[in-house]
This record gives structure tokens, sequence and C-alpha cells, in this order.
């Protein structure tokens, strides 16, 4: 009799289930999503990355190379610099990658049967995809001829590609990572904490309290978010400092831009947090919605990942997680020690998401108390 019991129970609680369609989405749709897309978009062999070319030959032989590089699909020439300042320009900004620069007396070195030397700047502030880079401009100038010297004698090697790695020139892992974490331990935090917060409210019936004061409801979740930047503030300072004492992370660029770009990233994460609590109808299902959408920003954003090594429909994908946003941010502000005049993309795209987040929360609760 105690097996029927238990199995009358177990009928029960798949009614129950089915009845949820948060639970059966979780259940049934999210492992068939999230295998398609991150199969797909997750690889470590970095190819397309986008090239600057500064050449002062302008003859047969650096086009050669250059060709040899599109055809290799390591490299995408995206900009022809006229000058060392606008090709560092390029790369300081993240526009490019990579830096090539070919010298003026290419021919007649060739001509000469010397080793022709080719400077290739490389962004190292990326360590994964640097190192590919380097891998494939080495292996280009082991193999590739200059034009001038073909059916005559090879020099080995034709080109010497003498590479300089810029931000990060040790390859350091914890470089690279640590600025980056920052932003998944903000994300997590500020986005869970308040969306549980907000719905274990609204269980207990406080939630409802407040909405009978003559508080307006863009108010209240003012004040429900403005605690918990204090508190990011808070874990930022911790992380530089530990990024910065105990890892001995560069800072280079500017302390109080990084905390003014970090107030906004606060608040894309924080009004998401708010509009997952505007959806969610208890605990559970804010819960899974926040390692929802954290789970992508993760993978997606380019925090173990280069986004220049997944398909070109999952970058643009990308730009849609405000984590994608804040990681360039850190590590340009951490490595390259760049302005504002280079992140105000970045910031204009944390700034979005938190009009987008908050005027959704608004638009949810008031429907909720009408």
């Amino acid at each position: 009799m105690s097996g029927l019991r238990i199995l009358a129970l177990l009928v029960k609680e798949l009614i129950q289930m089915r009845r949820d369609p948060m639970t059966v989405g979780v259940t049934f749709l999210l492992p068939v999503i999230y295998l398609i897309v991150f199969g797909f978009a997750i690889s470590t062999d970095v190819r397309h990355q986008s090239t600057v070319v500064f050449d002062q030959s302008r003859s047969e032989e650096s086009r050669n190379f250059l060709a040899a590089m599109t055809a290799s699909g390591y490299f995408d020439l995206r900009y022809i610099a006229w000058s060392y300042d606008e090709l560092n320009e390029r790369i300081e900004r993240g526009d490019a990658k990579i830096g090539i620069v070919f010298p003026p007396d290419l021919v007649r070195e060739a001509n000469a049967g010397h080793t022709v030397p080719i400077q290739a700047i490389v962004d190292a502030s990326d360590s994964i995809s640097s190192t590919s880079a380097i891998a494939a401009l080495t292996g280009l100038g082991m193999r590739v001829q200059p034009v001038a010297v073909r059916g005559a004698p090879a020099v080995s090697p034709a080109y010497d590609v003498r590479i300089r790695a810029w931000y990060n020139p040790d390859a350091v892992t914890a470089y690279y990572m640590l600025p980056a974490l920052m932003g998944i331990i903000l994300s997590i935090t500020m986005v869970l904490m308040v969306s549980m917060s907000i719905v274990r409210e609204r269980e207990a019936g406080t939630l409802e309290q407040l909405l009978v004061t003559p508080l307006h409801i863009w108010e209240l979740l003012v004040g429900k978010i403005l605690p918990y930047i204090m508190l990011g503030y808070i874990q930022t300072t911790i992380c530089i400092l530990v990024a910065l004492a105990v890892f001995g992370v560069p800072l280079r660029g500017s302390v109080l831009l990084l905390y003014a770009l970090t107030t906004l990233f606060l608040l894309a994460s924080l009004t998401m947090g708010l509009m997952i609590a505007s959806l969610a109808q208890n605990q559970l299902q804010a819960g899974l919605m926040s390692i929802a959408t954290l789970l992508p920003g993760v993978l997606l954003s380019g925090f173990m990942f280069p986004r220049e090594a997944m398909p070109t429909f999952f970058q643009y994908l990308s730009l849609a997680i405000p984590m994608t946003h804040y990681i360039e941010i850190l590590r340009m502000i951490f490595l390259k020690g760049g302005g504002i005049t280079s992140l105000y993309q970045q910031s204009a795209f944390l700034a979005l998401f938190t009009f987008v987040f908050f005027g959704t929360a608004v638009r949810k609760f008031k429907r909720s108390v009408l």
C-alpha cells in the first residue's frame, strides 16, 4: 500500500510539473538550445583576426605576402594605414588585433638574396588569440617566397617576421583572465541578489504593501537597486586590490574611469535582475532565469573563448550581452590604458541595456499592480 501512495504522489508531482511551463522549458528546451548554440560558438581556434597594414614598399612582394595571410584564414585585412601613428591607433582602440609593417626597401633586400624583415605588432592582451596569430605569422615567414627570387636559389627563411607583442608580452594568463573575472563576479551577484530579493518580498507580501504607498513604481525600483550599487562598489574595490596586490595585474588606465563605467555595468546588471523579478512567479523561477541568462554571458562574452573564434552570427549575438562590453572595458583599462574615446561604444551599449531592462521591469510591475 505504501508503494501505491508513493505512486499517487509521483503522478501528482508530474501533473504539477507539467503545469509549470518554466520547469518544462528548463528540462527539455534549455539543454537543446545550449548544446546547439555553444557547440557552434565555442572554439579556441582563432581565425579571421582583424589586421591593419602599413605597406611602405607597395610592391608585388608585399601584396604576395598579404595574399598568403588572407589565404591562411587567420587574418582579415580590414584597414590600410598610411603612417605608424595610424597603425598604432587602430590597435590601441581595438579596431585591429594585428599590425603588419613592410619596410620600404623590401624589393631591394629580396633581390639581394637577403632575408627580408617584416614587423608584426600583435595585441597580446588576449593571450589565446595572440598565440594563434604569432604561430601563423611565424609559419608564413618560413613558407612564403618573394616574387622577385622565384626560380633563383631560395633564401631560408625568405622573411623574418619580427613579432612585437603589446600589452601582455609574456602572455600571462592572469593578466587576461582576472579583469574579466571581475565582470563575472559582479554580474552573478547583482543579477541573482536583486531578482531573488524582490521575488522573496513578493512571496512574503511586503512588496504589495510598498506598491500601495504613494511611491511611484520607478521610485520603488530605484530604491531597491541603490544599496546593491554600493555593494557592487565594495566588490569592485576588493577585486581590484586582489588583482593588483596578489597577482600583479597592471592597471594602466584611469581608476576613476573604471569606477564610472563599472557604474553603468552595475546598473545594467541590476535592471536585468529587476526585469527577471518582474517575470518570475517565485524564487525558483527567478534563480533558474538568472542562471539561464548568466551562462551565455560567461561563454559568449569573450571571458573564456575569444569572440573572434566564433561564427559571425554569434559574434553579433554576443553584443546583446552586457558582460561582453564590460569585459572589453576592463581589459582595455587594465592592460591598454584606454580612455573614454576608446570605450564610448561599450558605454553606449551598457546605457542602452539599462534603459531597456528598467523600462521593461516598470511596465511589468505596473501590469501586476493594475
